[in-house]
């Protein structure tokens, strides 16, 4: 190289490196050798097509860049503005401030997890959740899993595995991530029996095919659909009048997890926990992160013969609740024994939310962007997560008329935090009912940025 090659220009790494010890403390150092490289090697291919070369804190700024980029955590925050309460994509039920704390506060320090202050010996991760859920449900007995499908597997493989299962055509659902029913009851070792036609199921169909090799009757919630027109169903509790009547078990698998009356809120009936219990259900299976608004559980709740056999079960160990969940749970139900589920858990604060209440929040975000072609407009939100179907609540949504939709709802994914909107008719649209409260600054900031970029 001759002293007027452009190349010289270009710091050492070992230059960098000593001026760039703040990003080695905060990246290490390894990560900043690699990004460093990686910028002087595209730097060098860029001075040799004549572009000047860049100085020691322009490549430091650039690598911060790099190693924030890609360091950033996958599982992050978000501003969901779509108007789905539940919204699977987006991590489902939100936590209460309670549960939050709860989850905190076990997470930093050692917990009574297995461990029993009275008599100092080893006690049952079972306990915590257990008098809560009797408390809330009314049943006798109940416990806690990591998932609705995991509870569901264990169950059909401690009261059916070799035996029949009866289910109705029309429940043969497959909910999120392509599990499917009857995949699941394949793999507890059940055998499914399908009764009825896909629109009509009737008691007499079960009771028609129970044999000897029956074990139990089910009900799977529709989850994501909803059949309309010549339709029918059996009724939970002639159900349970048949299955009992043969010695046999009903499971109603409800999946929502509803504890309240959803028609209170404007909404079509949602099969209620309690309910199930009252009709005769032997076992009632649900979510804690969807209608609950609690943690990603499988929540077993009912007789106490019956729950007392699944928690004995070896795979009840392979899928048990870890102390996270287990607080975070006991918090969430705590809201509804105290009578406090509509004023502390965000799933039913969103549901409750009065429509005036939206209205005025949308038109405050419009005064805020002070740009003319935004508007307020009558819409609709949605419950989400495989609860009531189809059901939407009214609602005041900001709509922005702008010219590639698409390209402004990616910018706004890239915003930090990222906000997540909708489209329709060519507008970008953000729905009040699912920001979460202190969200506001965030989504109009980074609104704000984009429309006048």
């Amino acid at each position: 190289m001759t002293k007027n090659n452009p190349l010289r220009a270009l710091p050492a790494v070992d230059r960098l490196l000593h001026a760039g010890q703040e990003l080695s403390a905060r990246y290490g150092r390894e990560a900043l050798l690699g990004a460093l490289r990686t910028l002087l090697d595209e730097a060098r291919a860029a001075v040799r097509d004549g572009t000047p070369a860049p100085d020691t804190d322009t490549l430091l700024l650039r690598a911060e860049a790099l190693l924030a980029a890609a360091l950033r955590p996958t599982l992050r925050p978000v501003v969901n503005a779509t108007g789905v309460i539940i919204h699977t994509n987006l991590g489902r039920a939100p936590l209460s401030q309670a549960a939050q704390q709860a989850l905190l506060d076990v997470a930093g320090q050692y917990s009574t997890l297995e461990f029993d202050l009275d008599d100092g010996k080893r006690g049952s991760r079972l306990l915590h959740a257990e008098p809560l859920l009797c408390a809330v449900t009314e049943a006798e007995a109940g416990f806690a899993v990591n998932n609705a499908a995991a509870a569901l597997v264990l169950l059909l493989s401690e009261l059916a595995q070799g035996r029949e299962v009866l289910l109705s055509r029309g429940q043969l659902v497959e909910i999120g991530g392509s599990f499917r029913v009857p995949d699941i009851m394949a793999q507890s070792g059940a055998r499914l029996v399908e009764v009825g036609t896909t629109n009509r199921t009737r008691v007499a169909d079960y009771a028609q095919a129970i044999t000897p090799e029956s074990a139990l009757l089910m009900r799977v919630h529709a989850s994501n659909f909803k059949q309309i027109g010549f339709v029918e169903s059996a009724p939970l509790d002639e159900m349970a009048a048949v299955a009992h009547a043969h010695g046999l078990l009903l499971v109603d698998d409800l999946g929502s997890g509803a504890l309240l009356n959803t028609e209170d809120f404007g909404l079509e009936h949602e099969p209620t926990v309690q309910e199930s219990l009252r009709a005769g259900a032997d076992i009632v299976v649900f979510s804690g992160d969807k209608l609950l608004g609690g943690p990603q559980a499988g929540i077993l709740v009912g007789r106490k013969a019956v729950i007392a056999r699944l928690k004995r079960h070896p795979l009840a160990r392979a899928v048990r609740a870890d102390k996270l969940c287990l607080a975070a749970l006991s918090a969430t139900l705590e809201h509804y024994r105290r009578g406090e589920a509509v004023q502390h858990v965000p799933v039913w604060q969103m549901i409750a939310r009065p429509l005036s209440d939206l209205q005025q929040t949308a038109q405050r975000w419009r005064q805020a962007l002070d740009w003319p072609p935004a508007a307020v407009i009558a819409g609709e939100s949605t419950v989400g997560g495989g609860s009531l179907p189809g059901a939407t609540l009214p609602t005041a949504l900001l709509a922005l008329p702008v010219r590639q939709p698409d390209d402004f709802l990616a910018r706004l994914r890239a915003a930090a935090p990222p906000v997540i909107a909708r489209i329709s008719d060519a507008r970008v649209l953000f729905d009040p009912r699912t920001v979460l409260q202190g969200q506001d600054t965030h989504l109009l900031a980074s609104v704000k940025n984009l429309l006048t970029s």
